[in-house]
């Protein structure tokens, strides 16, 4: 790694622009970072989301000739992008459709694929493995998905952890996930261990999708069906030896009132508001004697007031004996943290476990390794845990002697203060323009510039497609108060319908310029939200550590 920071009036970059530059995959971003040791080393942002001077990147982009023409793959994504717009999914189960000939599956020519795209996409499989290109297209849209906020599309690094932390399967054991999506996780656990791969989704492309991933991959006997679980279970004498579920987050109208008396609700009938723990007691329902459920949830289930009833039945019955709080940035549609609970539905005889593991590597890299640290678990007793309360989050029971508190508060504070410092550089220099109004002479509008082919769209806002327009300075005037108002509903709700916006008509030098100081108020935005985060964690921590007697204030 490089072992200079950029000046901290450079431009920096995320490791998504750097794939968007470079025409990769942001795993790609990722796999050059752990395999290049002169790979620039970051010069601002968080563990989570590091940023890059922008010279020194394209300088070892040239360097290592990487990006220096568009690859089939990205030609393929491109018309994709173009004929299928938001409904991607559809799109690239129609290239695996296209590609499952000899797995078992009727040759076809894809629903909506053009012939000049079907055509790149056979040629790119003649150099490569049709699996392999399905799989490089889903985690290109899974980028996109993570890049635009969405939950839709588990994150590969949440796959990772679930693998990561899986008890080991016997032989012809089945995995099963009751909310599969387009199959990431499923796939990559039962994958790995070889076992028998069940599933059910929602939504009718998805499962299609994770049906053709799953033949092309050649898994034994996969079956994925169609349907939503909670209210239309199509497995319902399905034992697993391991349930994976990554489930829907913040629902509720999941079904509660058809659902009261439903035989899952074995712990509690769940709240409208704690649709998680629904998804918790179907997966568990789904679980084999002896067998395991992994279940991904926020953070705030281990804590909230009205599933503290069957938080205590989990910790009373011996039901739980895990929960890792992962590091923020894992999840796809945001940097918050999220647990993964490991539940195992006893068999007849088995003595109750005393205690349930907690492990916290909120504090970890992301990228980084899942193995914990000593000071990073706790095995807490099951009575320890059965107050009032309730509360299974893993940092409020690791004992305060495992941390460093008076390193902890030192490396806050020196971050909090660099954040501090970088803060007041970030803000871009402006002098008196032209007046009100000064810009509100010939405008185009942004369907405009999509039918004359000069922006496209990766994920749900427009970049510039041609040297005639600045991407910065697109997205910093669609963020204007006019073009906010024309997304703005009757209702006063705010949804993104960038196509109707209109932007100024300027020069590219110009644009260039309020490019710039688009791009300077973006990281100011990044930055404060930072020294946001920073200063919470920095609080909590003092306060905790005055408390506990780990710190003391000064004379």
């Amino acid at each position: 790694m490089t072992d200079h920071a950029a000046p901290a009036t450079a431009p920096l970059v995320t490791g998504s622009e750097i794939a968007r530059i470079a025409g990769v995959t942001r795993a790609a971003v990722s796999n050059w970072r752990r395999r290049y040791d002169d790979f620039p080393a970051p010069s601002g942002g968080a563990a989570s989301s590091p940023l890059f001077a922008l010279a020194e990147v394209q300088a070892w982009l040239e360097k290592q000739r990487k990006g220096q023409d568009v690859s089939a793959e990205v030609h393929v994504w491109q018309e994709l992008r173009a004929a299928y717009g938001e409904d991607m999914v559809a799109g690239l189960a129609d290239v695996a459709e296209l590609l499952s000939a000899g797995h078992g599956r009727r040759p076809s020519s894809g629903r909506r694929l053009s012939k000049d795209a079907a055509a790149r996409v056979r040629a790119l499989a003649e150099a490569e493995q049709p699996v392999d290109v399905v799989n490089a297209l889903t985690e290109r849209f899974a980028d996109a998905v993570r890049r635009a906020g969405s939950d839709q599309v588990t994150s590969t690094r949440l796959a990772r952890a679930v693998r990561h932390f899986a008890p080991p399967l016997p032989s012809g054991a089945t995995v099963f996930d009751p909310a599969c999506g387009i199959g990431l996780l499923l796939l990559s656990v039962a994958g790995r261990t070889g076992a028998l791969c069940r599933g059910q989704e929602a939504d009718a492309d998805c499962a299609r999708l994770a049906r053709l991933r799953a033949a092309l991959s050649s898994l034994p006997d996969a079956r994925i069906e169609t349907g939503d679980s909670l209210r239309d279970d199509r497995w319902p004498d399905l034992r697993a030896e391991l349930v994976v579920c990554d489930p829907p987050v913040g629902v509720t109208e999941w079904g509660r009132e058809e659902l009261l008396l439903d035989p899952r609700w074995e712990l509690g009938t769940p709240s409208k508001a704690e649709g998680e723990l629904a998804w918790l007691q179907h997966a568990y329902a789904h679980t084999a004697p002896g067998g395991h459920a992994m279940i991904v949830l926020p953070a705030s289930v281990a804590y909230r007031k009205a599933g503290r009833r069957i938080r205590a039945e989990l910790v009373r019955r011996g039901i739980l004996t895990q929960v890792v709080a992962l590091p923020p940035g894992v999840a796809s549609s945001h940097a918050l943290p999220v647990h993964l609970w490991t539940l195992r539905r006893p068999e007849s005889g088995d003595t109750p476990p005393a205690t349930v593991r907690m492990v916290d590597l909120t504090g970890n890299d992301p990228d980084g390794g899942l193995d914990p640290r000593p000071e990073q678990t706790v095995e807490v007793p099951l009575i320890n845990l059965l107050d009032d309360t309730v509360d299974l989050t893993p940092g409020s029971h690791l004992r305060a002697g495992h941390r460093d508190y008076p390193g902890e508060f030192t490396a806050l504070r020196d971050d909090l203060e660099e954040q501090l410092h970088r803060l007041t550089t970030l803000l871009p220099q402006l002098r008196p323009g032209g007046g009100a109004g000064s810009l509100d002479g010939a405008t185009a509008g942004v369907a405009e510039l999509l039918r004359a082919g000069l922006v496209t769209y990766e994920g749900p806002e427009p970049v510039s497609a041609s040297d005639q327009l600045d991407t910065d300075y697109l997205q910093g005037f669609l963020r204007s108060p006019a073009n906010t108002r024309r997304a703005t509903s009757a209702s006063g709700s705010y949804r993104t319908e960038t196509k109707g916006a209109r932007i100024p008509q300027l020069a590219i030098e110009e644009q260039r310029r309020y490019g710039a100081a688009f791009r300077d108020l973006t990281a100011f935005e990044e930055t404060m939200r930072a020294v946001s985060e920073l200063s919470r964690r920095l609080a909590d921590l003092a306060r905790e550590g005055l408390c506990s007697g780990a710190l003391a204030p000064e004379d």
